[in-house]
């Protein structure tokens, strides 16, 4: 009789975890949608920062993302849109990032210096990000960029206007040097950005890690320090007030 219940028991327990394991979504299912497709989109940056749009190979991400390409398509109808969603991430995130910056109440020194600081946290804390911009700009230089012009409209267009509004209120109040914004804008963006796009470049110079927590931070105060001194005015300077 004890042997009986004992194994009613086991059996009963055994149902009980096969009925859980059985409705239990798996990753690579559409039972986990937001889980599936960020495991994409995160094979995806990897594989067109490594290989461009050109060489990125779907079966690559799939694969990476532990996904089968049935469910790869289910989520992007094909590469382009897996790219578009990318870029989406990209330049999103970065526009986050610096919109947060800009939404501090502080004068205009100091949140032009959050902005720098955001922008310049943003491209060290993602590596694969900068050969997709890259890609990305040089397909459309090209013509052959399907994306480019609303990722401008979309993310570039706003982040001139806010930094240009930031500006145009630092020279207002004196704080900052007469500068034009159409000019320093690109010019203050590749002093930030610069750095990380031809990392490769200053390994091979240096023969050291230009990515190396050490480096960044080196790299990060001399960022600050290069546009604080091309921007800023004394505080004597300051005191003759306005535009000059």
């Amino acid at each position: 009789m004890r042997a009986e219940s004992g194994q009613a028991y086991n059996l009963t327990n055994w149902l009980i975890k096969l009925k859980v394991k059985a409705i239990k979504p798996r990753l690579g299912s559409r039972g986990r949608p937001e889980e599936s497709r960020a495991a994409i989109l995160q094979a995806a940056v990897a594989e067109f920062s490594r290989e461009g749009i050109a060489g990125a190979r779907t079966d690559a991400i799939a694969r990476s993302a532990r996904v089968n390409k049935a469910l790869l398509y289910y989520y992007f109808k094909d590469k382009e849109a897996i790219y578009g969603a990318v870029l989406d991430q990209v330049f999103g995130g970065l526009a986050q990032a610096i919109q947060q910056a800009l939404s501090q109440d502080q004068p205009p020194r100091e949140k032009l210096l959050a902005y720098v600081q955001a922008h310049f946290d943003y491209i060290a804390t993602h590596p694969l990000y900068p050969p997709i911009v890259q890609g990305e700009m040089s397909r459309a230089r090209r013509g052959r960029s399907g994306e480019f012009e609303r990722i401008a409209r979309q993310y570039f267009q706003p982040l001139f206007s806010s930094v240009g509004a930031l500006l145009e209120q630092g020279m207002a109040s004196g704080e900052f040097r007469a500068v034009d914004p159409k000019d320093f804008i690109p010019s203050m963006i590749a002093v930030i950005v610069f750095y990380f796009s031809s990392a490769p470049v200053f390994r091979m110079i240096s023969g050291t890690d230009p990515m190396s927590p050490s480096r960044i931070a080196e790299r990060r105060a001399a960022v600050l320090d290069f546009i604080s001194a091309a921007l800023f005015r004394q505080r004597d300077q300051r005191s003759q007030g306005g535009r000059k």
